[in-house]
């Protein structure tokens, strides 16, 4: 069986960094890495991706030039640097994995994922 733990989530202001960090464990060879974000009152959504090696990675609209996926190994844990953080970005953070999914390509929806991390919460104050 495997698990992921993310971290590192807080209150910061506007405009403030954090990094968040989505560790696995359990058997597994290499996995691939989503971050998706839900806001009171709205659906989950994807924030950004890295497939098992780090040479890929994906990311949402709202967040492409801010935020950073990224991995040192494909054992590794998977962080996300977020930057010139908004009050819009606040919400609770989940950290998604597809093990011994040997790929490039990104998913970026739910159900590409099989595994969920239990959620850090992010606030942003303005």
């Amino acid at each position: 069986q495997v698990q992921l733990v993310e971290s590192g989530g807080g209150l910061v202001q506007t405009g403030g960094s954090l990094r968040l960090s989505c560790a696995a464990s359990g058997q597994f060879n290499i996995y691939a890495v989503g971050w998706f974000r839900q806001a009171p009152g709205k659906e989950r959504e994807f924030v950004a991706g890295i497939n098992w090696s780090g040479a890929s990675t994906y990311y949402a609209d709202s967040v492409k030039g801010r935020f950073t996926i990224s991995r040192d190994n494909t054992k590794s844990p998977v962080y996300l640097q977020m930057n010139s953080l908004r009050p819009e970005d606040t919400a609770v953070y989940y950290c998604a994995g597809r093990f011994n999914y040997y790929s490039d390509a990104i998913g970026q929806s739910q159900t590409n994922y099989a595994y969920w991390g239990q959620g850090t919460q992010v606030t942003v104050s303005s």
